[in-house]
């Protein structure tokens, strides 16, 4: 069965939209996990859009379940990492500009600053997770960098109106590639309540990461329950 990690990065961006206390992601964090959250997910970004440091420093403070930290191969928030210490950092690619991540990381292009990067956050005793696209040579060099787990972009088949189908078949062929490089399979983004379940059904999916239909959801129901019901549609 895969278990959820709920990303509660747009907690963030509530309060943010008017530079104000509230709503706080630590309070959201806390009722996910009474929802039944596995892992807390956030994405600290160098123009800090939503997830604040003080949020993160707060968040290891308090989270009890795995605490997923996603970031830009960047050294000073590679340095923020090492001295926070999360349970896992995901390394994913980041521009300015996006609404949200666009894609996966390049790990092929970046594999040199890659090394020293998961080298550091290795040696810091961090996990290491790449989110990638679905492809195998970016899954065959994630491998060579000897991470543990990579998680698949799963945007396009989100994103597909007519064409999910293949999509998926695209990211379970991926999959069986990641088996076979000895990697731990993840997989996110776009995700919501109508599309998550053939995703989970994928063989051998161990994470998901979900966050903005969770919170859009909870926004009627509460976190606890939004959680409750994302992890209802997750086959165990």
């Amino acid at each position: 069965m895969a278990t959820l990690g709920v990303n509660i990065d747009h907690v963030a961006t509530i309060r943010e939209a008017r530079k104000t206390i509230e709503p706080d992601p630590v309070w959201a964090a806390a009722a996910a996990e009474l929802g039944g959250a596995d892992a807390i997910t956030i994405h600290l970004r160098e123009d800090r859009r939503h997830i604040q440091d003080r949020d993160l420093e707060v968040l290891r403070k308090t989270v009890q379940v795995k605490l997923n930290l996603e970031l830009a191969m960047n050294p000073l928030m590679v340095e923020i990492a090492c001295r926070v210490a999360p349970d896992q950092v995901t390394l994913v690619p980041e521009n300015r500009e996006e609404v949200t991540t666009e894609g996966g990381l390049d790990v092929v292009r970046y594999k040199k600053e890659l090394t020293a990067t998961v080298s550091k956050l290795h040696d810091a005793g961090i996990t290491v997770s790449l989110f990638i696209d679905p492809e195998p040579a970016q899954i065959e060099t994630a491998a060579s960098l000897l991470v543990p787990a990579v998680e698949l972009h799963t945007g396009a088949y989100a994103n597909a109106a007519k064409d999910s189908d293949h999509e998926l078949q695209v990211l379970a062929e991926a999959a069986t590639f990641v088996h076979q490089a000895g990697l731990i399979l993840n997989a996110g983004h776009g995700l919501t309540y109508r599309n998550v379940t053939p995703i989970a059904e994928i063989q051998g999916m161990e994470e998901l990461n979900i966050g903005h239909s969770i919170v859009a959801r909870a926004v009627f129901v509460g976190m606890a329950e939004a959680v409750r019901e994302m992890k209802d549609l997750i086959p165990r």
